[in-house]
């Protein structure tokens, strides 16, 4: 039995097709989750939704947790490619910045179903597997680091070092906040409008050069 980067093993060696049938069950269980929910599908439903017979699909796969963890794992590479593209060829760190939070937003727009599922339906992978969807998070929020680090270090952003990792962590929440609140901010603002006016708001707070100062000088006191 063969394994592959994502601990998943298969009974088929070439590995080309493992990707190319993993493919096709991912997207047949992209639909059947956000419709139905990951524990009220199953897997013979999966097997007839991406084209397979569930004896074919149980060669790449071993349970339907399998499933849940590839699709999760494809949503977050995703995300990550699309953030890394968005970024390339900058010339400073403020447009690093202000092209990556852009982005950010956009795909929370894109695939906030595919979101929600993550976040809704995670509890039910193994420790293991869970903790790797986690640590692709962690990733995808060291993107948003470096670019707040490469502003510091050219002067085009005037963030307090010690605060860096808690705003990438923000920024990351702040997209996510459109995909959970969506049902009211909705109503006042598309999705344009928000990521301007948060744009506008985390660039004041990146450029202002003192942030935090006030609430060290007090915690000192």
């Amino acid at each position: 039995m063969m394994g592959d980067e994502n601990g998943i093993p298969s009974l088929v060696k070439n590995q080309r097709l493992v990707q190319e049938r993993r493919r096709q069950i991912i997207q047949g269980a992209f639909t059947l989750f956000v419709r139905k929910g990951f524990h009220k599908t199953t897997t013979r439903e999966i097997a007839r939704e991406c084209g397979l017979s569930i004896g074919t699909m149980y060669e790449y796969i071993q349970s339907k947790e399998d499933v849940l963890y590839l699709v999760c794992d494809h949503i977050h590479t995703e995300l990550e490619r699309r953030l890394r593209e968005a970024v390339m060829g900058i010339s400073t760190g403020k447009e690093g910045l202000t092209r990556a939070v852009a982005e950010h937003f956009r795909l929370m727009g894109e695939m906030s179903d595919y979101v929600l599922l993550i976040y809704q339906e995670t509890k039910s992978l193994s420790e293991e597997a869970k903790k790797r969807i986690l640590d692709k998070e962690k990733e995808i929020t060291a993107i948003f680091e470096g670019i707040l680090q490469r502003g510091i270090q050219d002067g085009t952003l005037t963030l307090e070092p010690s605060f860096v990792k808690l705003m990438a962590h923000n920024i990351m929440v702040l997209g996510q906040m459109w995909t959970f609140r969506r049902w009211a901010l909705g109503g006042h603002y598309t999705l344009e409008e928000y990521t301007r006016r948060q744009t506008a708001l985390l660039l004041s707070e990146c450029t202002q050069g003192d942030l935090g100062g006030d609430y060290d000088d007090e915690r000192e006191s």
